[in-house]
């Protein structure tokens, strides 16, 4: 399956998920040149199977139930495709964690954070519900907290719609959803609505509260008797230092009536609001915590600034040395530099980046840091990057070439200089517009020196410097560099260049009266 083109666009590349539904890859959008989730309908459901046309319908109605809820906490729905027999749906490709993992790696879960996560997903239960639509299946494996604390719930797939078709569209004897989290009507093949879902929601407050789902029999079937006949314990025993409404609210909400439970999701988020954090007053980021899911209550819409990079699609299949290969390592790297050429010659620029950046611990590995080899990848992957604009990354790789290339060539050598601009020109596109400044005016010095082997880029340096110097206010700094810039741009270029133009233009405007 890797590598197939889905819909004549889409390449598969890894799989991520798979239920009975279908399967979830990690693909490429060969069109928009972008990361994206493909969910297959399973091909070895459909085939022969008297369920196929039935399949093909819940499938559908995934489509358009998820297509029809604008939150940005639910996943995004960009595609609906056929590829022969198989039907898939193309979504955003969400990074992070599953609240599941989440969960596993704290003990004790903060209740706080248990509080910030449940009110998180009440509007996004509140957008479903509007539709009307119910989830149905909601657990933390179908919850993605990204580094900045944001959570996106994942699966749509298993909502019935609230209409007539509901128990049309159910499967006859197959109860929908994950007994551990299902409510009793659930279970029971009964009528489902929102208040269902508000059940599901007590139980994982429940789970990342305790540690534990409330029922936790061997058998799925032992799991119903108890959401069907047994209270669930107390959470205040194990945990005395939680908040009285915080474990009235998981009673409310694990209430064996629907009628027993919140009305909806508005009136679990009213009954959480008192206990969440409000806005800081000082920037509480912290690379050791990259994931609380209470920032978004605390610093509302702020930038996040320590998350960690985006974690790469494997590389495109690259052919595999033979037997007689002598080095494997140096065949897989020789076979990758081609294979981002190639992609960088049919515009896929982004995964280009992907297989020089897998590329590069095995040439490490392979030849040593600073091989010739090496550097050779990663000048071809900082550019890449810079091309895809991954100005990020793209920082991290120019300062270490930069560093590079001045400790064996010098401070003022040519190269060394161009790795300083383009990280320079890096900074700019980040919006670190006072820390480029200070790169570009460090290497005005040494302009003359890049000119000669590089005219173009000290033009460009001398015309970003002089940018942001009047961006900054500096007037006349700014007329003294425009002015060494408009006499080269018409030495090099000619008069009548864009960019002696521009620089005249700046002129005249600088020399306006101010008053």
């Amino acid at each position: 399956m890797r590598g197939r083109l889905v819909a004549g666009r889409y390449e598969l590349a890894t799989l991520v998920g798979q239920g009975g539904m279908g399967q979830v890859w990690a693909a490429h959008d060969r069109t928009l040149d972008r990361r994206v989730a493909v969910k297959l309908l399973r091909p070895d459901r459909i085939p022969g199977s008297e369920q196929s046309a039935e399949l093909r319908r819940r499938f559908a109605r995934e489509c358009r139930i998820t297509a029809q809820v604008d939150h940005p906490g639910l996943v995004t729905v960009h595609d609906a495709a056929s590829d022969g027999d198989d039907l898939c749906l193309v979504m955003q490709y969400v990074h992070g964690a599953d609240l599941a993992d989440h969960l596993a790696e704290q003990d004790p879960y903060p209740w706080q954070w248990a509080v910030a996560v449940v009110a998180q997903l009440c509007p996004v239960l509140a957008a479903v519900h509007a539709v009307p639509a119910v989830h149905r299946d909601l657990k933390p494996r179908n919850v993605m907290i990204r580094p900045d604390g944001t959570l996106v719930v994942l699966d749509l797939g298993l909502a019935a719609l609230l209409d007539a078709d509901t128990t049309r569209l159910t499967l006859t004897g197959a109860p929908i959803g994950s007994p551990a989290y299902m409510a009793p009507e659930q279970a029971m093949g009964e009528q489902v609505g929102p208040r269902t879902d508000l059940y599901s929601l007590g139980v994982i407050l429940h789970e990342l509260l305790s540690g534990t789902v409330p029922f936790t029999r061997s058998s799925p079937l032992g799991v119903l008797h108890q959401h069907l006949h047994e209270p669930p314990p107390p959470l205040r025993r194990s945990r005395p230092e939680l908040p009285e409404p915080l474990e009235a609210l998981v009673l409310r909400l694990l209430a064996k009536d629907p009628r027993d439970r919140p009305a909806d999701a508005a009136e679990v988020y009213r009954a959480l609001e008192p206990l969440l954090p409000g806005p800081a007053s000082h920037p509480l980021d912290s690379p050791g915590a990259p994931m609380d899911p209470t920032r978004p209550f605390r610093q509302p819409y702020a930038p996040w600034h320590h998350a960690p990079p985006r974690p790469p699609l494997p590389p495109a299949p690259v052919p595999h040395p033979g037997p007689s290969a002598p080095n494997p390592g140096k065949a897989a790297i020789a076979a990758a530099v081609e294979e981002a050429g190639r992609l960088l010659d049919t515009g896929r620029i982004t995964q280009a980046v992907e297989v020089l950046g897998a590329a590069l611990p095995t040439a490490v590995e392979t030849h040593g840091r600073h091989s010739p080899v090496v550097l050779m990848l990663r000048k071809q992957y900082a550019a890449t990057l810079l091309e895809a604009g991954r100005f990020q990354a793209a920082l991290a790789e120019l300062r270490l070439l930069a560093d590079r290339s001045s400790t064996e060539a010098g401070p003022a050598a040519p190269q060394t200089l161009r790795f300083r601009v383009e990280a320079a020109q890096c900074l700019e596109h980040l919006g670190d517009h006072a820390t480029a400044l200070a790169e570009y005016r460090s290497l005005l010095p040494h302009l003359d020196r890049l000119a000669t082997a590089d005219p173009a880029l000290a033009l460009e340096t001398r015309h970003r410097t002089a940018h942001l110097l009047v961006r900054a206010g500096d007037r006349t700094e700014a007329r003294t560099l425009l002015m060494q810039l408009l006499v080269d741009a018409e030495r090099r270029l000619g008069p009548h260049h864009p960019l002696a133009s521009e620089a005249r233009r700046t002129l005249e405007w600088l020399d306006r009266p101010t008053g």
